[in-house]
């Protein structure tokens, strides 16, 4: 796609938060700023700024970060809000200092301290501001207030965030939460991240092919040669399934564990010399739910098909995705809206078992093989057998060139940015989802 033209920069205080603490919606940000040239506040940090960025969008970043760690988010605590009042004023100061009038937001997930800390941010903020963008990574929040807060609590929230000037999402899922404010104009502008596996083609793509082709034979029961037999990376019988993520009960990881548990027992079953070994890579969030984990791995039956490794970053992760079979990410999480990690996993070519959940769906052709149903185990168990072999990689990750690179993300947003005050065009990408067809 090719970058909007435009002859003159346009200027928006960005204020949302970027890593740490590191997850989806931070790194997004991080990712926003970057390619759009940098931080225009502090200039000799971001070496970019010396080459003119293309898209003509020049970022004044505020860091509105107000929790410490990924256990501290949620948590109110008095100094969260004095420290919200200093990122505040900072904006405001930036506003006068840099003649900045576009404030960019990124709308809190349906959590009672968030929403309290997005009224003071539009009650500070924006009479400051001439033009509002919000941006929507998080999803299910119209539903949240529609069922979970009081009809007063509602009116105040509508009231602060009505007539938006831009809306972005990341799917038509995504559309109703930015719906309920009656903004002048939603598009629709999905993720997109760096290619995080640039040597796809000439080192992964072989690999995964001629691993496809074996364990499809496996399965199937056909013999297969010495020379084929030969291990790549360990034992050939053993299908590694990867689970990436924040070690969440929300976030899948116990469904997990109990699908891979059920798929081998299949496998045994029939006799099959294959088995799943799921690979566990991210940190708690929870202290409850890494004990309940602890005693789930000293049952006999789980420990000897769940590996621990603990967070991941670059050559480690590089690894563990370019040598994995299968991605298995089972979320049910109130707020996933569409995950960096399900993109990852494209970027690489790996088959995907994951949920018809939020706005999931929309990320796979109609029919994928790899969608079930949430807090379904058994479901889980039967799309990694029918996985096995079935995909050698290449349809996965044509979804993320054609659909989820940076480029095409950087160009969406600044497209819609720059329509700010313009007479709102119809959004091609507004066609109501088309239903995704979970397997049996």
């Amino acid at each position: 796609m090719s970058t909007p033209k435009t002859q003159d920069s346009i200027k928006v205080l960005v204020f949302a938060h970027v890593p740490p603490p590191h997850h989806g919606q931070s790194y997004m940000v991080q990712l926003m700023i970057e390619g759009f040239g940098g931080d225009h506040r502090h200039p000799e940090r971001h070496l970019k700024l010396e080459n003119t960025s293309p898209y003509q969008i020049d970022c004044y970043h505020v860091d509105a970060r107000v929790s410490r760690n990924l256990e501290d988010i949620g948590d109110f605590r008095p100094g969260k809000f004095l420290r919200l009042l200093g990122h505040c004023a900072q904006a405001i100061w930036c506003r006068w200092r840099h003649g900045v009038d576009i404030f960019y937001y990124v709308p809190a997930p349906g959590k009672k301290s968030a929403l309290y800390r997005d009224w003071l941010v539009m009650l500070f903020c924006r009479p400051f501001f001439k033009h509002l963008i919000l941006h929507w990574h998080a999803a299910g929040l119209a539903k949240w207030l529609e069922t979970s807060v009081l009809i007063r609590s509602r009116a105040v929230h509508y009231n602060l965030f009505k007539d938006a000037d831009l809306c972005i999402v990341l799917s038509n899922y995504n559309r109703a939460d930015a719906q309920k404010i009656l903004p002048r104009q939603i598009r629709v502008v999905q993720n997109g991240i760096p290619d995080p596996c640039p040597e796809f083609e000439c080192e992964v793509a072989p690999r995964r092919q001629r691993r496809g082709r074996w364990l499809a034979k496996t399965a199937a029961g056909i013999p297969t040669s010495p020379a084929e037999n030969q291990p790549e990376g360990g034992d050939p019988y053993v299908v590694k399934v990867v689970y990436l993520a924040h070690c969440m009960r929300e976030k899948g990881l116990f469904d997990a564990i109990a699908g891979i548990t059920a798929a081998n027992h299949k496998l045994a079953a029939a006799q099959s010399p294959l088995s799943l070994l799921l690979l566990v890579a991210g940190n708690f969030v929870n202290a409850q739910e890494r004990t309940q984990f602890e005693e789930l791995l000293a049952q006999p039956g789980v420990a000897r098909c769940v590996q621990v490794l603990g967070f991941v970053a670059g050559q480690k992760k590089y690894d563990l995705l370019s040598q994995a079979d299968i991605f298995c990410f089972p979320t049910f999480y109130q707020n996933e809206n569409q995950p960096v990690n399900l993109i990852e996993a494209m970027a690489f070519g790996l088959p995907i078992v994951t949920t018809c959940w939020r706005s999931l769906p929309e990320m796979f052709p109609l029919g994928y093989p790899g969608l079930v149903e949430i807090n379904a185990p058994e479901q889980i168990a039967q799309a990694l057998l029918r996985l096995l072999g079935k995909e050698d990689g290449t349809n996965c990750r044509s979804l993320f060139l054609s659909r989820f690179n940076m480029e095409s993300h950087l160009t969406g947003l600044a497209e819609a940015f720059h329509n700010i005050g313009k007479k709102a065009q119809p959004d091609p990408h507004s066609q109501p989802p088309k239903p995704a067809r979970v397997p049996r």
